[in-house]
């Protein structure tokens, strides 16, 4: 196996003194230490060495995510808006998700790239920082710039609703929709998100949509949503 390339889906932690990756070994997700790993693109069949350093090597940060099947909307990866890695590993979900779970984000909007990537950094800051999770919680965000940021994917387990958590994705809309409805783009998004979800077997055929409140004691995702 040692000449064997294996995707990386993009998911990144440091601890034990050593960086790690997620990678797709036969369908299965595995855990290896970039320590012992070769950097090389998978496409071009170079098997060169590459210094594995993240401080030092610009492939350290790259993003291989599959978020992006097809007839999905316009998935901005966390490589591309600069998510932190996650504090620690975390699990896939054992099943396809039944559940979809709408949030909002409940603080201010945005209308365009930059503003709504420094939203989705601010969502994973607090997730981590103030509530000690490993990650982001949602599993996507959608901005009303129209596009969905990738936050724990499609396939792995979040920290969103509590009880659900293992059986259902989150979708938060960036916002506070107590007042007013999300706009059609982001809107829009959303519906072809979860019709991607569903093409793609990332979501059970027969799933429930519920809001937060539904299955909580919470406004969210606001009156108006």
């Amino acid at each position: 196996m040692s000449q064997d390339c294996l995707p990386h889906d993009g998911q990144e932690w440091t601890g034990s003194n050593y960086q790690w990756r997620r990678l797709d070994f036969q369908g299965q997700k595995v855990w290896a230490a970039v320590n012992w790993l070769i950097i090389r693109d998978c496409t071009a069949g170079d098997l060169s060495t590459h210094n594995n350093d993240p401080a030092t090597n610009t492939n350290a940060n790259t993003n291989t995510s599959n978020v992006q099947l097809p007839g999905c909307p316009q998935i901005i990866t966390r490589a591309e808006w600069g998510a932190r890695a996650p504090t620690h590993p975390i699990g896939d979900m054992p099943n396809v998700p039944v559940y979809v779970f709408i949030h909002h984000g409940a603080g201010g909007f945005c209308h365009d790239r930059q503003s709504c990537t420094h939203k989705v950094q601010s969502y994973q800051n607090y997730h981590i920082d103030g509530h000690g999770w490993w990650d982001i919680g949602y599993n996507f965000v959608v901005g009303e710039d129209g596009n969905a940021y990738e936050a724990r994917g499609w396939d792995e387990i979040g920290a969103h609703t509590k009880g659900y958590n293992s059986v259902g994705i989150a979708i938060c809309i960036i916002g506070d929709f107590s007042n007013r409805v999300p706009n059609n783009a982001a809107l829009t998004t959303v519906r072809e998100l979860i019709q991607c979800g569903l093409n793609n077997n990332k979501i059970h055929p027969d799933y429930t949509l519920k809001g937060h409140r539904d299955v909580g004691n919470t406004l969210c995702p606001g009156d108006q949503l």
